[in-house]
């Protein structure tokens, strides 16, 4: 680390900054009537008083004139003059000029240089460029970005934290050197880094950074324009769909409008939390999974800029994909087999490569301790666009890398792997894969999956633009039968977060992330307006999201939703993969007297959901049942949390007798599959007598069907708090399974 009060040999400046507190939002001007006189630098002092300041002098001339935000008089100059945490990429005047140069170049200015510029909306909006995105402030959850902690994220990993101007940077590098790059452009100096100041970091740059403002949309419509390789087939197909209006979305205007005009109001503080604060805005954001150009080519035989959209729906016939699709040239229909092709490679939501699957409590595995040491498998299942299916994203110790469907046999001591090879039931992959009919796959290694990359040096690139990002994959991806088969083969443990493209899109479902200083991360839903797409509350509802970060709780990847008051909501459930009988569960951590009972409601006529059964009551655990008044004994049998946590070193035979009988009730014992409480060394869901899954429904259902499910509460409470943290859907297959019976992973 440069620490220029320590190391350098520095001047003696008087330093003025102002005491406010600077929030995130930028919306209070900083007071400059009080002030504090240091013998050290700020990030501002450093870069415009050290001995290396004649670097930045283009780049503080600009700090002075650029407000921090539009709701702001105060300029980032002044922020970067007061207390806080502030991490600056600071580019050097070669940067700026190299960046006016490109502006040139491109037609963008009339001329290489600041006077050539004389509309003053273009001035104003190259300015913010080159400032806001240059400096984060971590002020309110305590993150200054050292070198350290840049260079041990993996490429592409954004950091948690957005700048001023509301991006997410990520780093690049180069292997076998120390050269590290800010959104893959802007070299930091190997000299001019890590600079300490008292209140932050500074690391020279060589490049402006200036994050793409093009949406998916014109990078498909470039790509065609200019006949530019990489993605030019995908472009033309998502063209040719209709797409182009869609993936051109940036954020939900109404929404904007409500919050700026204070039409929406925070959450009141929850009971056992903090205030649930709204979302600043309502952002849009999309995942595109696309086949390179090059595998084009090989398939089709043809050059990418001569591939037609016809060309490619041949192939689809030819290999037997869609069958049940049109094959008419209406691509905008979802019915139609260009459409169905292409909608399956993408996502309503913006997934960056850290967020593609997300580790963090899993057996084996603590996101402060492990890194990239990866125990068992880590995935997630997202709903596609148009036609609603399911896309699997897996990664685990011995995937070297993130998969799309992809379908190995764990040792889970079951099949193969139990009842005689008891001591192999570890969750890792075995090395083997389900065998499949060639009639039901597109190729005969299917279930190895369709690896994603992002260290490529072709034409494909992954590309992280302003809504969305695109990945290039190994081979086709298709809905195949056997994707379908093996997809309902399997238990389907979806985190609540990720059913709703709304978390991902607006940096809410953060678990790596920090809390703000003094706060717990909790974030609220209003009732007034549809936030989240897919669920409806009545009146009296009040939702609200706890990240957990770092709270040791009982929960698969530590979040929640945590509803309370006379709630009554109904959500949209994702698509089963296949038609048959499910049951669909509910992970529940019984753990606090102030949970809550309710009414469920299933079907797929929005209109008219009928009960599922009794009402649930969140209170009961399997030692203990949590009533407001005071513990009372379980009628499940057990006598202390020791002699139900011992089960675990029971045969599995003893296991699934003692499953059977909690099944006969609608009860299951939590997983194995995370830990509830930090690190390795902590009991495991399956250990704890308060975590819990409950059978909501049993029922027959069909892929191509649209289900809802309803949670009214029962208890004449409005602090009582109905919590969310999973569900799972479960093929009878899975659960009924004579040969293999489930695991209890």
């Amino acid at each position: 680390m440069k620490n220029i009060v320590n190391i350098k040999s520095i001047k003696l400046a008087l330093i003025t900054a102002c005491l406010g507190f600077i929030a995130t939002a930028c919306t209070e001007d900083i007071d400059t009537g009080a002030r504090f006189t240091l013998k050290q630098y700020t990030v501002y002092s450093y870069l415009s008083e050290s001995p290396d300041s004649a670097n930045y002098t283009e780049y503080t001339r600009l700090l002075r004139k650029v407000p921090i935000s539009s709701r702001s008089s105060s300029t980032v100059a002044q922020l970067l003059s007061a207390r806080g945490k502030y991490t600056c990429f600071a580019p050097d005047n070669k940067a700026i000029q190299d960046y006016l140069d490109s502006l040139y170049a491109k037609g963008i200015i009339p001329g290489p240089n600041w006077e050539s510029i004389t509309n003053a909306a273009t001035l104003d909006s190259i300015e913010k460029v080159i400032v806001l995105n240059s400096v984060i402030d971590g002020s309110r959850n305590g993150e200054i970005y050292e070198m350290g902690t840049i260079s041990s994220k993996a490429d592409h990993d954004e950091l948690p934290t957005a700048n001023l101007y509301d991006r997410k940077l990520y780093k690049t590098s180069i292997e076998q050197t120390d050269s590290i790059f800010m959104n893959g452009v802007a070299m930091i100096d190997l000299d001019n880094r890590d600079i300490e100041t008292i209140n932050g970091r500074v690391h020279e740059v060589h490049a402006v950074i200036a994050p793409s403002n093009d949406t998916m949309a014109d990078i498909f419509r470039q790509r065609i324009a200019e006949k530019k390789r990489g993605y030019l087939v995908m472009s033309k197909l998502i063209l040719a769909c209709g797409l182009e209006d869609t993936l051109s979305r940036t954020r939900d205007d109404v929404w904007d409008r409500l919050y700026l005009n204070n039409e929406v109001a925070d959450l009141p503080k929850h009971p056992t939390e903090q205030i649930g604060t709204i979302p600043e805005h309502r952002k849009y954001g999309f995942t595109i999974f696309a086949e390179p150009d090059d595998l084009w080519e090989a398939e089709i035989g043809k050059d990418a800029t001569e591939i037609t959209v016809e060309d490619v729906k041949e192939y689809l016939i030819s290999k037997g994909a869609y069958p049940n699709a049109s094959t008419d040239n209406n691509y905008a229909s979802e019915k139609n087999i260009i459409n169905q092709f292409t909608t399956y490679h993408i996502l309503p939501e913006k997934l960056s490569r850290d967020r593609l699957v997300i580790h963090y409590n899993e057996n084996g595995y603590y996101w402060k301790t492990s890194g990239t040491n990866y125990t068992i498998p880590v995935y997630e299942y997202f709903t596609t666009m148009g036609k609603r299916r399911l896309l699997k994203i897996f990664e685990s110790a011995e995937s070297d890398g993130i998969y799309l469907n992809r379908f190995p046999i764990l040792r889970n001591g079951r099949g193969e792997y139990g009842p005689d090879n008891l001591d192999i039931n570890d969750y890792h992959e075995s090395g083997k894969f389900r065998d499949i009919g060639s009639s039901f796959a597109m190729y005969p290694d299917e279930n190895v999956g369709n690896k994603i990359f992002f260290h490529e040096s072709g034409d494909a690139q992954h590309e992280n633009l302003i809504n969305g990002c695109i990945y290039p994959i190994e081979r086709m991806l298709v809905y195949t039968e056997n994707v379908q088969r093996r997809l309902s083969g399997e238990r389907i443990r979806i985190d609540m977060a990720a059913m709703f493209p709304e978390m991902m899109n607006n940096d809410i479902r953060r678990p790596l992330s920090n809390y703000p200083t003094g706060e717990t991360q909790t974030r609220g839903f209003v009732q007034e307006y549809p936030y989240l797409a897919d669920v409806q509350m009545q009146e009296g509802t009040l939702f609200y999201y706890f990240s957990g970060h770092d709270r040791g709780w009982s929960n698969y990847q530590m979040d929640e939703f945590n509803i309370i008051g006379q709630y009554e909501f109904t959500m949209k459930l994702p698509p089963v993969p296949s038609k048959g009988h499910y049951e669909i569960r509910f992970g529940v951590s019984s753990g606090s007297s102030y949970r809550s009972m309710c009414q469920v409601y299933f079907g797929d006529n929005l209109n008219y959901l009928p009960a599922a059964g009794i009402p649930m009551d969140l209170r009961i655990g399997f030692v203990n049942h949590r009533f407001r008044g005071g513990n009372q004994a379980s009628n499940f049998g057990y006598t202390s949390a020791n002699e139900y946590k011992d089960e675990a070193n029971l045969s599995l035979e003893e296991q699934d007798e003692i499953t059977k009988s909690l099944r006969a009730r609608g009860f299951m014992k939590g997983p194995k599959y995370f830990h509830i409480g930090n690190g390795t060394s902590a009991d495991l869901g399956n250990q704890g007598e308060w975590v819990t899954r409950r059978i909501m429904v049993s029922a027959d259902l069909d892929p191509d069907k649209t289900y809802y499910i309803r949670f009214k509460n029962v208890l004449n409470d409005n602090q009582s708090q109905f919590f969310m943290d999973y569900f799972e859907f479960v093929s009878k297959d899975v659960y009924d399974n004579p040969v293999e019976p489930e695991d209890i992973w």
